[in-house]
């Protein structure tokens, strides 16, 4: 199962106040794929991710989801179809994680309806997905960074959407709690074919676990494709201002980013002259 629901941005300008952040922006999110936007910090990432979901209005440009623009549709219509989950969102006091979950049958209930079975399975499934089931009668505020986050995730699996867009989802977290956030949602992605859109700071895991990457600098695209693609030598330096050594990751076949500090860069470069050519992947290549 695949998602056929299509996510674009035409000549998207986004700011606040008299500063500009994102300007002129096309780009288009691949149906049924993990998209991973990466870029330097104040670059426009989270706020792009805003304006997808109807929380920020362009300056100038539109987004457009299935044909029909984003900013003229119902909060609630477009949330039937697009989840977002925000950086560090404010968990309510006292919530229980059941409450929580439940929350994401919002957008499925009309005015003075009643709590319905679908509503139960819908919220059942989620907690069983992020294996939070067993956390439902406890307090949000008792649980820890790994388990609130699987909690949120939970809520936006609730809403039962076809795209979902996440805003650094692995923010706080030890690495075994990021690679169980993205194994979790590269297992939503197949077995239930939801277009996945997230921010994420750490380019090795954006690599590992993205079917296409979208790489901003100062507001603009500056590439975007497959992680062979994007990620190379020269994107990093120019993306990021640091230079670096990509080579294969030996676990997922896919890019491996080396930065090199001003402290390591005469050893960088004695090792690029001794590593065989078939280990390093020169910039710019793919």
């Amino acid at each position: 199962m695949t998602a056929s629901h299509t996510l674009s941005t035409e000549d998207l300008t986004l700011g606040y106040g008299d500063r500009a952040v994102i300007e002129g922006l096309d780009l288009t999110l691949a149906a049924g794929n993990i998209t991973v936007i990466v870029g330097a910090n104040a670059c426009g990432k989270s706020t792009l991710l805003r304006s997808m979901s109807r929380l920020l209005v362009p300056r100038a440009g539109r987004v457009v989801l299935d044909g029909k623009e984003v900013h003229r549709t119902p909060a609630k219509e477009l949330a039937r179809t697009l989840g977002l989950l925000p950086q560090s969102p404010v968990t309510p006091e006292g919530i229980t994680v059941l409450d929580l979950v439940g929350r994401g049958r919002h957008p499925h209930q009309r005015a003075f309806s009643r709590w319905t079975a679908q509503d139960d399975a819908a919220v059942a499934a989620a907690l069983e997905a992020t294996q939070t089931t067993e956390l439902a009668e406890r307090s949000v505020d008792e649980l820890s960074g790994g388990q609130r986050q699987r909690v949120w995730i939970a809520m936006a699996l609730a809403q039962q959407t076809d795209l979902l867009l996440l805003d650094e989802p692995t923010t706080f977290l030890d690495i075994s709690h990021q690679i169980e956030v993205l194994d979790l949602l590269t297992d939503l992605n197949r077995t239930r074919g939801t277009t996945i859109v997230m921010v994420l700071h750490d380019l090795n895991l954006a690599a590992r676990y993205a079917d296409r990457l979208v790489a901003l600098a100062s507001g603009r695209l500056h590439a975007a494709g497959t992680p062979e693609e994007v990620m190379t030598e020269d994107t990093v330096r120019t993306v990021y201002g640091m230079d670096s050594r990509v080579i294969e990751d030996p676990v997922s076949g896919k890019p491996l980013v080396l930065p090199i500090g001003r402290h390591h860069a005469t050893v960088a470069d004695s090792a690029a002259q001794t590593v065989p050519s078939s280990v390093t992947r020169p910039a710019g290549s793919r």
